[in-house]
């Protein structure tokens, strides 16, 4: 059994992904002798500040202390996403984390509303939610549970210099034994039988061996194709923005504890507040902008001064055919792309991660077990493909070629069958661990007006009176227990303030 471990892991590339892989197989594997190979010539992506709460699971993988961990990326906490012009031009709504209101008997809440608002006597969605009605507010603290109710408390994650991150990321993994490498990779060896990748070479002649190689060189995606030439698919089709341009601006006011994304004519606008700075960019689709008048929108909604020029970064949406292929698995940006418009680029470097641990392999490389991790994650792809997907294709303008075209376009069979089960009655199923829950999708599907026609007839084994009082109860429980939170700004100044210059 000894002799079949792998005991020498090199990665390729560092930024977010590469540091996630490093700390995270360091903290969790002891026997493995683990070398990362990046070179300071080469800048990184480095634009993802907002995650979603299973950062949080990473993050004890690890033995982050939170507040430490605000502290050193600048952070702030998120709440949720609070959508503009998605629906309709002046249409607003919030994807808040956490549930919303509670179950009662076998039904989930939801469809308790269904049958309020047909009946009137339902509020919005949002106001049975602890975590919007505390964002509208600007109100945070940690709070699993509201105390004596038996309603869910507080879900959050995070919005971060990604950048800080890494560099955070890499002390932990240097002081848990990995080892850094300062070099450009100018080829790479492999195997005349197996096809397996031997070797990394640097341009100064220097090659490091290793057994399994974790490709988180980015778009440039050395080895996964470089190499290996890995078939990338391309989801264009689907999802048609192919650029972004992103500017760090200075804050105008109190840190948001949420992001936004703001729609434009021809793409959305997202805007982070970190401690320092905001994060903002627009991401577009060039066959109906320019990057000159993509710029200019960008920049005439940035509501602080720029603190920088605005930089372009170009992309295609899409995922490996195999994220791990012979002896190489692809993190981050190598492995696919999704827009950050729910904000899982992180997550999926986290996730790919997971599924790396779960199967780790031996020096044999088991095909079946290759085979369990690529469709793992390909499910993963997919059903946030889908989720992000929904956003464009659900939308009722008429003002912009581009909303047209998304509200037109065929749509994967996945998701046009998930959104005509919920036509009927409102019924949304996840399937697997699919990563956005059932609260998740029917808040995107009601905020950008796909409603039901009808509810599931348990929902009416509640008199109109107790269903009234169901809703108010919820309703009056949520606004008090939001009203005594602390300000966000205020929670951050007790526990976590970061002095990172701007």
């Amino acid at each position: 059994m000894g002799d079949s471990r792998i005991t020498k892991v090199v990665i390729v590339g560092g930024g977010t992904a590469g540091w996630m892989a490093a700390a995270a197989l360091s903290r969790t594997m002891d026997h493995l002798s683990i070398r990362l190979v990046e070179s300071d010539a080469i800048g990184t992506v480095g634009v993802g500040e907002a995650t979603i709460p299973a950062i949080r699971l990473f993050n004890a993988l690890i033995g982050i202390d939170e507040n430490e961990f605000i502290r050193e990326t600048g952070g702030t906490f998120k709440l949720g996403i609070r959508f503009h012009d998605w629906g309709r031009i002046g249409d607003t709504y919030m994807h808040a984390f956490g549930q919303i209101g509670r179950s009662l008997g076998m039904l989930p809440f939801q469809q308790y509303w269904l049958r309020g608002r047909n009946e009137g006597v339902a509020g919005r969605l949002g106001d049975y939610s602890l975590n919007e009605t505390a964002a509208h507010a600007n109100r945070f603290a940690r709070l699993p549970r509201i105390p004596d109710t038996g309603l869910d408390g507080i879900a959050y994650a995070f919005h971060f210099d990604a950048a800080l991150y890494a560099t955070w990321l890499r002390k932990i993994a240097e002081a848990a034994g990995v080892e850094r490498t300062e070099g450009k990779i100018a080829g790479v060896r492999r195997n005349g039988q197996s096809g397996r990748v031997e070797a990394v070479v640097l341009d100064n002649g220097t090659a490091i061996e290793g057994e399994l190689f974790i490709d988180c060189s980015g778009f440039r995606a050395l080895l996964i194709e470089g190499a290996l030439e890995t078939e990338f698919e391309d989801w264009t089709h689907w999802l048609p923005c192919d650029r972004a341009i992103a500017v760090p601006s200075e804050n105008a006011g109190p840190a948001r504890p949420y992001t936004q994304a703001i729609a434009h004519k021809a793409g959305w606008q997202w805007r982070i507040p970190l401690q320092h700075r905001t994060g903002n960019g627009h991401v577009f689709c060039s066959d109906f902008i320019s990057e000159d008048e993509a710029t200019a929108t960008l920049l005439a909604n940035v509501e602080g001064r720029p603190l920088a020029d605005p930089r372009t970064l170009r992309f295609r949406t899409g995922m490996r055919a195999q994220a791990w292929n012979a002896n190489v698995v692809a993190l981050g940006l190598a492995s696919g792309f999704l827009e950050p418009l729910e904000s899982t680029s992180i997550h999926l470097i986290q996730n790919g991660i997971a599924r790396l641990l779960a199967h780790f392999p031996g020096r044999d490389f088991d095909a079946a077990n290759i085979d369990a991790y690529n469709r793992r994650v390909r499910f993963d792809y997919e059903r946030i493909r889908d989720f992000v997907i929904l956003h464009y294709h659900a939308n009722q303008r008429t003002d912009a070629p581009f909303w047209i075209r998304c509200r037109e376009m065929g749509i994967p069979e996945t998701l046009a069958q998930k959104i005509e089960l919920f036509k009927g009655q409102g019924q949304i199923v996840r399937e697997s661990d699919e990563l956005f829950i059932e609260i998740g999708w029917f808040q995107v599907l009601t905020g950008q007006n796909i409603m039901p026609g009808g509810y599931h007839p348990m929902a009416d084994q509640l008199t109109g009176d107790e269903l009234a009082g169901f809703f108010a109860d919820i309703e009056t429980i949520v606004a008090r227990t939001a009203s005594h939170l602390p300000g966000h700004e205020e929670f951050i100044a007790q526990h976590c303030a970061a002095g990172v210059p701007a």
